[in-house]
């Protein structure tokens, strides 16, 4: 009898032949990146790669000059406003600073895109909102404060109970632990980790924080020379030739952050 196979994973989002040019300036060129539901999808590379870029691109808030970007089976390019709207509230964005509406409570912020829909009563939203910001850490006294009276740890906190609030199947992360100290960040990651376990989203993340990079990551996706030019599990970046490679992961603070990971938890 022969062995059963091993059923396909399902790709969640597959960038084709991407093409990014501002003016006469080229970011991408022939970028390609297959990802695979449930993983953890890191982008790194220098300054002005574009990975930001490459991520709202992603959520269809920028257009790539040419190539094609699907989405749960839909080129988001090409996509109808109402293939979008789907798209969107499959999807949740944790951006860099957090974002937080400046006018709007804690309570507010986390609510506001279950309002969006406009199909779920009050009652409900209210019963979700304070669920998500449990899930995130945040405890109910601090649900009517204003974004200006948090910690930043706080801030991003909220921010992914915002991210969270439409249990997406996609989580986007731009530099999640930028600007947090060492115990913020740490707390943070982990926080991230035990929601991916529970949950079973996908993530796909934008860091230069090495730390979280190893902590966190199924795979990393290397951009450099406008594409990516290496893509595999951390074991397997190290290994592929390229003065980038060489200087982000094997320099002094990539070498200190290999050292105090714990190297059976790589992929997980």
């Amino acid at each position: 009898m022969m062995p059963a196979q091993k059923p396909a994973a399902e790709v969640v989002i597959r960038v084709t032949n991407l093409r990014t040019q501002f003016g006469r300036t080229i970011i991408h060129n022939h970028l390609n990146l297959t990802i695979f539901k449930g993983e953890i999808v890191s982008i790194v590379g220098g300054s002005g790669t574009g990975k930001t870029v490459l991520l709202r691109q992603m959520l269809r808030l920028e257009k790539p000059k040419q190539g094609s970007i699907t989405i749960f089976d839909v080129d988001i390019n090409e996509a109808s406003s109402e293939q979008v709207a789907y798209f969107r509230s499959r999807s949740g964005m944790l951006f860099q600073h957090g974002a937080l509406y400046s006018a709007l409570s804690v309570f507010d912020n986390v609510a506001q895109p279950m309002r969006e829909l406009k199909i779920l009563p009050e009652s409900l939203i209210r019963d979700a909102a304070y669920l998500k910001l449990q899930m995130a850490g945040i405890a109910p006294e601090h649900a009517q404060k204003m974004p200006a009276s948090l910690s930043g740890g706080m801030v991003k906190r909220v921010a992914l109970a915002r991210a969270l609030a439409l249990e997406p199947d996609v989580l986007f992360l731009d530099e999640p632990t930028a600007g947090l100290d060492p115990d913020s960040s740490e707390s943070f990651v982990s926080l991230i980790q035990s929601l991916h376990q529970e949950l079973g989203f996908t993530v796909v993340m934008v860091t230069h924080d090495l730390d979280s990079l190893f902590a966190l990551s199924s795979r990393i996706a290397v951009i450099a020379d406008k594409h990516i030019i290496a893509l595999g599990t951390i074991d397997e970046v190290i290994q592929y030739p390229h003065p980038f490679i060489k200087e982000f992961f094997l320099g002094a603070r990539g070498r200190r952050a290999l050292t105090v990971l714990d190297r059976s938890d790589y992929g997980k």
